[in-house]
């Protein structure tokens, strides 16, 4: 008989000197380990890197405790999954540890409203001055470094490894040289990934911090003052109260119009090229409820739309009891928030999983946007077995139909897809063609594969495909896509939408940015001032690949 049990608290004797042991040191499973290190002096430098006095200098919540207030930074890389952590860890750090932000944080987000990509850019490590965000929130402009550095990674790419590494050459430096009290901090899927490998590479890490351990930051830190490098990568399960009931937990949002909102964490499925169920751990739902609380906050602080994220959203609510369907919480939200929070956008789907009561509910239900994003990944079959997705090209077109006649030609369809698996040839190529041919994705970000880490098809030695090939049918693919792209774009020339209204253009500070309720992007002549967070009638005057030009209508 077995039974599944919540471990809550975890006692760990708690000592600077005490000595490295598998007996006293380690706890988690086979996908992840916690491990408390004795930090010790560096070798062949004699230098014990020095680590700022975080915990004590913060404040409960109740107020300032008038010490000066230490700084941070957070570099981002990688998906809206990261882009979310990051808000949370800057929330641990300001609500429960009285810091504040030394730069901005950049943030490199792969969505389905942006261009074409052949790769997920990384961050570098150059502090910048800027003084504010996107939410309007003043930085702390200065040239000194920050007390606390945090690498959120990615480890969907190619070398993302070995771009971690070089990214925390400097850092690391400094910390060696012993002239910097740093806090330095490695946290997302490389994190996860290579656990206590990071700290045999780079032994002036602190923390290697996986995912699930975001609202628990502080408590890892309080380890650390007391004298050790922490590696947090076991499973876990996550409790409601630090996902967002904890008010230390509550994310620092980079924009005050849209905002993420997780609703499923982790992944069950096992896609032989993908680090994400190794990495993000077995689904977890967040109880309807506990969604709709955060969305009421959200709606309260003047928040327009709101984005559901999840690694595989259709898999919500099937890990609970009683189950529960992405398409009711669709229905919860839209009857349950109130008017100001106009628009609900969620992403991302799996065709395996994807249900025609989710079309209803985007063509039903006034807040949801039409705009699905819906992974293909390859358009041969035999490729999409070997890659184990669990669907064909023709159970791929039927959800395409029922898509048009159910929520309307109209309605926005985004992929992703990845050319050159293990084994691909020019025949089964040309099916993911076919594919788009028949498609015609509003956006695509594509990608060609790359053996990822503890993947079954890293381990197809014997059949991975020639770089120079894959360079070759990647250019192909991006070429249709943009074509695509232009083409769905022409269709709003000449229209009047809705756009509601969330950035200048960077590029011409006399217009502002917002989007049409399919995630088209719409550039007009504006006051970011004025304009803010208003849903705007806009007349399209131009189409271009993946965004429209326009003007307000009168």
């Amino acid at each position: 008989q077995v039974h599944l049990i919540q471990v809550v608290e975890l006692a760990v004797l708690h000592k600077p000197t005490m000595k490295i042991s598998d007996d006293n040191l380690r706890v988690g499973s086979h996908t992840g380990q916690n491990a408390l290190i004795a930090r010790s002096k560096l070798k062949g430098l004699g230098v014990t890197p020095q680590f700022p006095d975080l915990t004590g200098g913060g404040n409960d919540g109740n107020g300032s405790t008038g010490v000066k207030k230490k700084t941070y930074q957070i570099l981002t890389a990688g998906c809206q999954m990261n882009a979310a952590d990051s808000e949370r860890l800057a929330g641990v750090l300001e609500h429960s540890l009285n810091m504040e932000p030394v730069a901005t944080q950049t943030t490199t987000t792969t969505t389905t409203t942006t261009t074409t990509t052949t790769t997920t850019t990384t961050t570098t490590t150059t502090t910048t001055t800027t003084t504010t965000t996107t939410n309007g929130r003043k930085k702390k402009k200065k040239n000194d470094d920050p007390d606390v550095v945090i690498f959120n990674t990615c480890s969907i790419r190619d070398h993302a490894e070995q771009k971690l590494y070089d990214a925390l050459g400097p850092y690391a430096a400094k910390k060696r040289a012993g002239s910097k009290e740093l806090a330095l901090i490695v946290t997302g899927c490389v994190a996860q990934q290579e656990g206590e490998a990071l700290l045999r590479r780079v032994p002036e890490i602190d923390v290697v911090l996986g995912p699930q351990y975001v609202p628990h930051l502080k408590n890892v830190l309080e380890s650390v003052e007391w004298g050790h490098q922490v590696v947090a990568t076991a499973p876990m399960i996550h409790q409601e109260q630090h996902i967002m009931e904890d008010n230390f937990a509550k994310p620092i949002r980079e924009h005050t119009v849209k905002a993420w909102v997780n609703v499923i964490f982790g992944c069950n499925e096992h896609c032989t090229y993908c680090v994400v169920p190794a990495v993000r751990g077995m689904e977890q739902s967040r109880t309807m409820e506990s969604i709709l609380k955060e969305c009421q906050g959200l709606a309260e602080q003047g928040y327009k739309e709101v984005t559901l994220i999840g690694q595989n959203i259709d898999a919500y609510g099937r890990d609970m009891v009683p189950k529960r369907k992405f398409a009711d919480l669709l229905h919860y939200l839209n009857a349950n928030l109130p008017p100001e929070m106009s628009r609900i956008r969620y992403v991302t789907s799996h065709p395996r999983y994807f249900s025609d009561r989710v079309i209803d509910a985007v063509a039903d239900l006034d807040k949801v946007c039409e705009c699905f994003h819906m992974p293909f990944q390859a358009g041969d079959d035999e490729v999409l077995r070997n890659m184990r997705r669990g669907y064909t090209f023709d159970s791929y077109m039927r959800i395409i139909k029922n898509i048009r006649t159910r929520a309307g030609s109209d309605a926005a369809i985004c992929g992703d897809v990845i050319v050159g698996f293990p084994g691909e040839t020019e025949e089964q190529f040309q099916r993911t063609l076919d594919l788009m041919e028949e498609v015609k994705f509003d956006n695509l970000n594509t990608f060609a594969y790359s053996p990822r880490p503890n993947t079954e098809a890293a381990l197809w030695k014997d059949r991975q495909v020639p770089e120079e090939v894959k360079a070759e049918r990647l250019q192909r693919v991006q070429k249709l896509a943009a074509q695509h792209g232009s083409e769905r774009s022409q269709r709003y020339v000449g229209r009047t939408v809705e756009v509601l209204v969330e950035d200048s253009n960077p590029r011409n500070p006399n217009q502002v940015m917002g989007r049409t309720r399919q995630g088209r992007q719409v550039f007009f002549d504006g006051n970011l001032d004025e304009l803010k967070g208003s849903l705007v009638d806009v007349k399209v005057t131009e189409a271009r690949t993946w965004s429209l030009m326009g003007e307000k209508a009168e």
